[in-house]
């Protein structure tokens, strides 16, 4: 990486910090909001980068793997074949394909000229400002205010947002939710958000496919499958036990330090960082769920969609806090506004 002294975006970082986090607790702010004092939106973004090729590495070995034990069982290696070659494809699939899997999920429609131009208006002049790409935009048909980015890169990037959004928040608040989702957009981090969830549901279909073959090889009555059958339970019931674990574990690999560091990146880009703020106290205080809510996109969202409640004043138990796909609302805000987190 690039030495700090000649690094723009090193200093970046240090002005970003200025901006938003002033007062008593400048230092303290650092550490919680960014984890390391270190980290900067360049590294961050290649960090990103690397854990997506990771992500899928681990994905292809995970595929190879169970069609080795399958072939090794029944002495033949096509299914190690097969394996390979359907770990190829489910890779290619997230890669060039999750972000339309994930807008057919949340029925995303797209937005025009026509229908909403200020939407349009707002995200192409952040764009412009932020050095990337016009995104395509969407709209979620939902009452519970969201926003989210995906895609595999920002020339092919999305942002999408509810009904319920647009909704409640007036045009500075808009412009900070859509300003912490271009940022997601130019760190790289919904890359491997994006394609998490895809192999993420993989791994699940994977496992109902293995669990339903043995409930068909049971009404067949043929007692020569009983071994095949014995080995398809075990792997289905492994697959079961693993998909909730291997999305737990990749909610942390992705990190919710990433939220901190797009509402950083994003209030700088508006040079308005308590539009941003207002507008997270706004959607905490809806408190519902969105309708179309998964497991495996709540970590793309700009706040839990399953509408947690964050309006109480204790703090947040650390065992939710470790499988949380957001950090607390309330810290966020705290950090946004240069308070005590």
């Amino acid at each position: 990486f690039p030495q700090k002294s000649w690094d723009p975006y090193w200093y970046q970082g240090k002005i970003l910090k200025k901006i938003l986090f002033t007062g008593p607790y400048v230092l303290e702010l650092e550490e919680s909001a960014f984890g390391n004092t270190r980290m900067t939106l360049y590294t961050q973004k290649y960090a990103n980068i690397r854990k997506t090729w990771l992500l899928m590495a681990a994905f292809l070995g995970l595929v190879i793997g169970i069609g080795w034990v399958l072939s090794r069982a029944y002495g033949n290696p096509s299914l190690l074949y097969l394996a390979v070659g359907l770990s190829i494809f489910m890779n290619v699939l997230s890669y060039w394909f999750s972000d339309k899997i994930v807008l057919a999920l949340h029925r995303a429609q797209p937005v025009d000229m026509q229908h909403n131009p200020e939407l349009l208006r707002l995200v192409e002049n952040l764009a412009i400002t932020a050095g990337l790409p016009m995104p395509r935009v969407y709209i979620i048909d939902d009452p519970a205010p969201n926003a989210f980015a995906t895609g595999r890169n920002p020339q092919h990037a999305v942002v999408a947002v509810t009904t319920g959004l647009l909704r409640i928040l007036d045009r500075s608040e808009l412009e900070g939710v859509l300003a912490h989702e271009l940022s997601h957009i130019g760190n790289r981090d919904m890359l491997v958000s994006t394609v998490a969830v895809v192999l993420v549901g993989c791994v699940s279909i994977v496992s109902d496919l293995f669990m339903r073959s043995v409930w068909w090889g049971r009404l067949g009555g043929d007692e020569d499958r009983g071994r095949a059958n014995a080995i398809f339970l075990l792997i289905g019931i492994i697959l079961s036990i693993l998909a909730p674990l291997i999305a737990s574990l990749i909610h942390l690999a992705i990190s919710r330090r990433r939220e901190f560091l797009a509402d950083a990146s994003g209030a700088l880009l508006t040079r308005y960082p308590d539009a941003l703020a207002s507008a997270l106290e706004k959607i905490a205080s809806y408190g519902r769920p969105l309708r179309t809510a998964t497991n495996a996109t709540a970590h793309l969202f700009l706040e839990n969609p399953f509408g947690a409640d964050h309006k109480g004043e204790r703090k947040t138990p650390w065992i939710i806090r470790i499988f949380s796909t957001h950090p607390p609302i309330k810290e966020r805000i705290s950090a946004l506004r240069g308070e005590r987190v």
